[in-house]
């Protein structure tokens, strides 16, 4: 199981840094505009994974910003965005690395951002994490279909297993 995480945690930053680099060439204004996704804007929707990924991180390692909110916005500036969510997929990867198949079947108590008290096995949290940034990457995926009017890139998983690239943004 520790294999399958790994992979969709590689996974996932390959789809995270082709999303940017489709973000990242956009106009400012155009980033911006609300085209109607769940959260408003392309801007809003990355910056809500951020949020998200860092809430789960936090439950699970106990380091690491926990916001308390879904929408709010971590960096209003896309690079430093960008370059934050290179190393939260990176503390994503970490994170899993250090599982074992013991740890993935424990169960981890936290409070939800209702303030409930919740527990639940990593394994679950983890393919509910993946889920996430699947469903709202697509929201993106729509969001720059909108914006463009041209087929934004595949952020398929088939395309990853074939080893399409991944852009570097990060400079």
């Amino acid at each position: 199981m520790r294999n399958h995480f790994l992979s969709f945690a590689r996974y996932n930053a390959w789809a995270n840094a082709r999303l940017f680099a489709a973000a990242l060439d956009l106009p400012d204004a155009l980033y911006r505009q609300n085209v109607g996704v769940f959260f408003g804007s392309l801007h809003g929707t990355l910056n809500h994974l951020l949020v998200t990924d860092r809430m789960w991180l936090r439950r699970l390692t106990g380091e690491g910003e926990a916001p308390t909110r879904v929408d709010v916005i971590l960096h209003e500036d896309r690079h430093d965005l960008a370059r934050v969510r290179i190393a939260e997929d990176a503390r994503l990867l970490a994170t899993i690395v250090g599982y074992d198949e013991a740890a993935l079947a424990r169960a981890v108590a936290y409070r939800t951002t209702s303030g409930a008290a919740h527990e639940q096995i990593v394994a679950d949290i983890l393919a509910h994490l993946f889920n996430h940034q699947t469903h709202h990457r697509g929201q993106a995926h729509a969001a720059l279909s909108i914006l463009t009017g041209a087929e934004p890139p595949s952020f398929d998983l088939l395309q990853f297993q074939r080893g399409a690239p991944a852009p570097d943004f990060s400079a």
